[in-house]
């Protein structure tokens, strides 16, 4: 008997989806925003101490290091794993085993080993249980032995150190190179970001501090003159703190902002255009910058006697993506190094009335925190978001003048890197 017309094309139908499905699965869907590097697969093999040293615990590098130590454990480098934010996401992403090779580098820090993969897939890795894993090196996170330990070797920026233990010459810790390996994901297959969708590495590569010969470390990892070790010779160091995208005041010294009047001097009832006027002065890549949630929000408030708001405008400075079914950046507008970026208001003057001009930075979205809260653990009173400016001016008859903006003394490049980044005019 000869099925139904209908019956035919439900199953026509129902074939199609199936097919669309196991392509879509096989080929297109990618489990992570990113795709893989070849020398990124795996993670730093496992690693045994150096001769005369205890642990590839940081506390034991801080028995003799010890102001670094210090500075190490107030960075995001050493909450690299117990981040809240890492870890919501993480459990977001069925905790796959490739964001463990930024947030715990070392082997030694991963309860399994990572091989290779079947026929490529990031999802499906071929592993075995790591007999070296330690759950306490875990919690340090991105800690010394992550990037100095190598071999039974220290590395690090000194050709002359002299310590109880094998050291040697590195050269990537004079420059970039120590900062790609986490600092740089490509765009996966189907995956069509502009231009990465971490490529804060690219950005400054690419832009004008590096070609003035800064490097990463200039802003993040600034000079000091002091021993290295007890014991030690005074010479240049870096403090190892790495403030960024967490921190408010390395933000507040990237981003500049000044609120600007079309006119000096006004009284009631005249027509007033304010400019707030953000500049990149202090960053060497884009800001915003990293995890593509990251945005900038300008809020120009009108407020009455009463403090009411009666009229309002919002910007937002970051990136808008479609993440699925495939990934597509539609549009960004991030300001790049040394660059400035307007938003106009237009008010009348008023009596009693008053102009607020607010600038937030958030580490994620609104929709994306309450989606982390409810479904992955994310605490509730974990810090977000942040106010970098604020500033209220009254639109009673009055003047005007606004700040000076920030000029640079240039001197040798050493001195500026000592000052971090200067304010370039």
């Amino acid at each position: 008997m000869t099925p139904p017309r209908w019956a035919r094309r439900l199953l026509i139908l129902v074939a199609i989806v199936a097919a669309v499905g196991w392509v879509y699965s096989h080929y297109i869907y990618q489990p992570v925003i990113f795709g893989l590097r070849d020398d990124f697969v795996k993670a730093v093999p496992n690693q045994d101490p150096p001769r005369g040293v205890a642990s590839l615990s940081a506390k034991s590098c801080g028995v003799c290091h010890r102001a670094i130590y210090a500075e190490w454990k107030t960075s995001i480098h050493s909450r690299a794993y117990v981040d809240p934010f890492y870890q919501a996401y993480w459990k977001k992403d069925d905790h796959i085993w490739i964001c463990a090779n930024c947030h715990n580098p070392l082997e030694n820090q991963q309860p399994i080993r990572v091989l290779g993969l079947n026929n490529g897939k990031i999802d499906d890795p071929i592993t075995e249980p790591n007999p070296m894993f330690d759950e306490a090196l875990q919690q340090e996170g991105i800690n010394c032995a992550g990037c100095h330990v190598r071999d039974g070797i220290i590395y690090g920026p000194y050709k002359d150190a002299s310590a109880p233990h094998p050291t040697a010459y590195d050269p990537k810790f004079t420059n970039t190179d120590i900062c790609y390996w986490c600092h740089q994901v490509p765009s996966g297959p189907f995956q069509f970001y502009n231009g990465g969708p971490c490529a804060t590495f690219f950005e400054f590569e690419d832009g004008p501090y590096a070609r003035q010969g800064y490097t990463c470390q200039s802003c993040h990892m600034p000079l000091l003159r002091r021993p290295a070790a007890i014991g030690g010779p005074v010479r240049e160091t870096r403090q190892h703190l790495w403030r960024g995208g967490h921190d408010p005041a390395m933000l507040k010294r990237a981003l500049q902002v000044t609120l600007l009047p079309d006119q000096s001097n006004w009284k009631k009832g005249d027509k007033l255009k304010f400019t707030a006027r953000l500049r990149n002065g202090g960053a060497g890549h884009k800001i915003p910058t990293g995890d593509p949630d990251r945005r900038f929000t300008v809020h120009f408030e009108l407020l009455d006697g009463d403090g009411q708001v009666v009229k309002q405008a919002t910007h937002t400075i970051g990136r808008w993506l479609i993440w699925k079914p495939i990934i597509v950046e539609l549009y960004e507008n991030r300001i790049p190094p040394l660059t400035e970026r307007d938003y106009t208001f237009k008010v009348a003057a008023r009596a009693g009335h008053r102009l607020r001009l607010t600038v937030k930075y958030h580490i994620v979205t609104e929709r994306a925190r309450n989606s982390l809260i409810k479904k992955y653990g994310f605490p509730a009173d974990e810090p977000y978001q942040f106010t970098l400016y604020e500033q209220t001016l009254s639109l009673d008859q009055g003047h005007y003048q606004p700040p000076a903006p920030p000029v640079a003394k240039w001197g040798d490049r050493a001195n500026d890197d000592r000052r971090c980044m200067p304010h370039p005019a």
